[in-house]
């Protein structure tokens, strides 16, 4: 197909027009518009700015562009629901993502898509160009493999390293728990919670819910609720068996629902009406796979308090871009070296606190668009930081 006919068969789509060139640009923070400029942003001035740097590299937080910008870095091998798509076309997503570190954190992002699978590849790839970058934001790898890689980086790197597809859900379902356990009259150490995916997501949403203190989870994949004993775990999944069903639970996710306060899907799956009726009185679900839910939320709605998703087009949208543009703003501005689960906890607490008066069944979690979102979740992330001790500002 010729590349007129190619563009006109996409002109009734929005879409591409908006895609088109890509969505991001570097534009420059100085002008060059004489010699003695010329002489101050290259050579001989940047010469002098280098020569200190050698001797001092800490000054390069100040005097470089490093202090805020963030390598967004994938494989392409878990795009959004699509699946293994490769780093071709993984990098409007990944374009995408820098354009909302910026609109949202005021942080810059240059994405990085990867031609290799391989983690000891990835691993050595973003070694070798961290140098470059104030945080690295790995996105779109498929699991098991991004524990491993995001495990690996971070004890090799002393700058964040953040798969958002784990820990921004997380954060983002924490907050909002915190709120829709308020809107029922709970504590979260009251809650038993079933979580229905062990992926990335899934892992990620257990370790922080249970770091919050909540009473008990019992994580479910396609094969039935994971317990220490059953055979056909991995390694991810043995670790999560040990720190969770303290009810010993064996059965299916549906089964696992009966009596249960929560429920909080990040996988494909679907759940029938008839487990979610037997769900304790004043349920909260979280039904977060996109495009589909696995509960209709209009459905859950008929016996769940709250109800929220991950889409726009119904109320309570868990949405990652609530957590990581003010997660970064927040580590970089204190030059932190790493993000520590209490920092997610906190960036967590502060967005179910940016909600204030305005709480109710059908507003556990801000909009994307409240401008109070990325300055508290930033706050709460560098005070976090300091109490820690990874702060190094």
């Amino acid at each position: 197909m010729s590349s007129s006919l190619f563009d006109s068969a996409f002109e009734s789509d929005p879409a591409f027009p908006l895609h088109k060139g890509g969505k991001i640009e570097i534009r420059p923070t100085v002008r060059v518009r004489d010699d003695a400029g010329l002489a101050l942003a290259y050579t001989p001035g940047v010469g002098r700015v280098s020569s200190a740097i050698a001797v001092d590299p800490s000054l390069a937080d100040d005097y470089t562009w490093r202090s805020n910008v963030v390598a967004v870095v994938t494989d392409g091998t878990a795009v959004l629901g699509l699946g293994d798509l490769g780093p071709v076309a993984a990098l409007p997503v990944m374009e995408g993502k820098a354009l909302l570190f910026k609109e949202f954190g005021g942080v810059d992002a240059v994405p990085i898509c990867l031609s290799t699978r391989d983690p000891d590849e990835i691993i050595e790839t973003v070694v070798r160009i961290a140098p470059s970058f104030g945080g690295i934001n790995l996105e779109d790898i498929s699991a098991p493999r991004c524990f491993e890689i995001e495990r690996r980086l971070q004890a090799l790197l002393d700058i964040p390293v953040f798969h958002d597809d784990q820990h921004g859900t997380a954060i983002v379902v924490l907050a909002a728990l915190h709120n829709a356990a308020r809107v029922t009259g709970r504590e979260l150490g009251d809650l038993r919670i079933v979580v229905s995916g062990a992926g990335a997501a899934g892992v990620a949403v257990s370790q922080i819910i249970l770091e919050a203190g909540v009473g008990d989870v019992a994580v479910g994949d396609s094969k039935g609720i994971v317990y220490s004993g059953r055979g056909d775990l991995t390694d991810v999944k043995r670790g999560l068996a040990a720190r969770t069903n303290r009810a010993g639970l064996t059965g299916s996710i549906e089964e696992a629902l009966a009596g249960a306060d929560v429920f909080i899907g990040v996988s494909a799956g679907t759940v029938s009406e008839e487990a979610v009726a037997s769900m304790a009185p004043g349920a909260i679900v979280f039904a977060l796979a996109n495009p589909e839910p696995e509960i209709h939320p209009v459905m859950a709605r008929r016996h769940a308090a709250v109800v929220a998703t991950g889409r726009s087009d119904f109320p309570n949208q868990i949405n990652n871009v609530l957590a990581f543009p003010g997660v970064f703003k927040g580590a970089l501005s204190v030059r932190a070296s790493r993000i520590t689960e209490g920092m997610k906890v906190a960036a967590a607490t502060a967005l179910a606190d940016v909600v204030g008066d305005r709480l109710d069944a059908d507003h556990v979690i801000p909009s994307v668009f409240d401008p109070m979102v990325a300055p508290s979740v930033a706050a709460a992330v560098a005070a976090a930081a300091r109490r820690e001790g990874v702060a190094r500002r």
